[in-house]
């Protein structure tokens, strides 16, 4: 039974993201689908009208796997080091800050949005 939950949650997920390409394809948005999807998904858990509970074990199981998503883009990387030659160093700098940049502004929004749902409890 857990399974079945579990790939039920992962299809709404998938659902999400169908979605997200059917309105990226109707409205011909340079956004992908699969963001818009999980914009979507974000706004609905946000506004509390679709409950966490109904797609929690899914996406766990999916967050649990997840650095075996990033093999094959470090593998493809790797596989085109001549790329990052000259100008390439560059590239590598503005990644790495990119980087930062994203996991400050994520912690900062994930810090507030914690705050902001201790003192509800409170």
């Amino acid at each position: 039974m857990k399974y079945f939950i579990m790939i039920l949650q992962i299809s709404v997920l998938f659902l999400f993201n169908f979605i997200g390409q059917l309105i990226q394809g109707y409205f011909s948005l340079s956004i992908p689908g699969s963001l818009i999807g999980m914009l979507l998904l974000f706004c609905l858990l946000f506004l509390k009208i679709l409950p966490l509970v109904w797609v929690q074990t899914g996406v766990d199981f999916l967050l649990k796997d997840i650095p075996f998503f990033f093999i094959p883009v470090t593998v493809g990387v790797v596989q085109y080091l001549s790329f990052f030659y000259g100008k390439g160093s560059l590239i590598i700098l503005l990644v790495v800050i990119s980087t930062f940049f994203v996991i400050g502004v994520s912690g900062t929004i994930t810090n507030f949005l914690l705050k902001k749902e201790v003192k509800s409890y409170e």
